[in-house]
This record gives C-alpha cells, sequence and structure tokens, in this order.
C-alpha cells in the first residue's frame, strides 16, 4: 500500500476515490515519564520516553488507516495527514487520515 502526503503519484492514474480512511490511537502519559520530563525541563534534551511514545502512536495510527483503506480495496492512500489533540489531562489522540484511492 502506498501511503503519501501529496495529492497525485508520479507516474499513476487515480481511477477511482474510495473516500476518507482514518486510524487513531489515545496515549495516556506514564508517571515515570512524567519525573524524567520533569528533569529534563530543568537541564534541557530530548525526553526520549515521550518521543518513543508520539512515534508508536503515529506507526499504529497509520496501520489502522491502511487497514480501512484495504477494507475499501484501495491501492494507495493519498493526501495523508495527522492531527493530535489532547482527550484528557495527560492523554492525546493521534489521528491519520487521508484519500483511499484505486490506480489505474
Amino acid at each position: 500500500m502506498l501511503i503519501i502526503t501529496n495529492d497525485q503519484i508520479a507516474g499513476k492514474e487515480i481511477k477511482e476515490t474510495l473516500g476518507l480512511v482514518r486510524g487513531n490511537t489515545i496515549r495516556a502519559k506514564h508517571i515515570g515519564n512524567d519525573i524524567m520530563a520533569g528533569l529534563k525541563n530543568l537541564v534541557g534534551g530530548e525526553v526520549k520516553a515521550y518521543t518513543k511514545m508520539i512515534t508508536d502512536a503515529r506507526e499504529e495510527a497509520i496501520k489502522r488507516m491502511e487497514r480501512e483503506a484495504v477494507d475499501l480495496g484501495a491501492d494507495a492512500i493519498i493526501n495523508v495527514r495527522f492531527t493530535t489533540s489532547q482527550v484528557m489531562q495527560g492523554a492525546a489522540e493521534i489521528l491519520a487520515y487521508g484519500t483511499a484511492v484505486k490506480l489505474g
């Protein structure tokens, strides 16, 4: 499955637009990570536990979006975007969305 942020695929023709596909996940912070983040805030630097958490969340959202596209019979997903929103104190939703298409 080709997953891209462009609205066209070089050298390919979009034969059919199948519609919106999306995948999301909600992740909560961990108290141990919060302590480390507080220390990093004092001295500076990357909070690697949070970086990994968000990276894993994006990958899960992409997988769920791709499953929706496969169920529709898509060959590709175009115009892929991500959004993040806080759903409660200490928890965020990662949403990946795009347009499922059939290629000619």
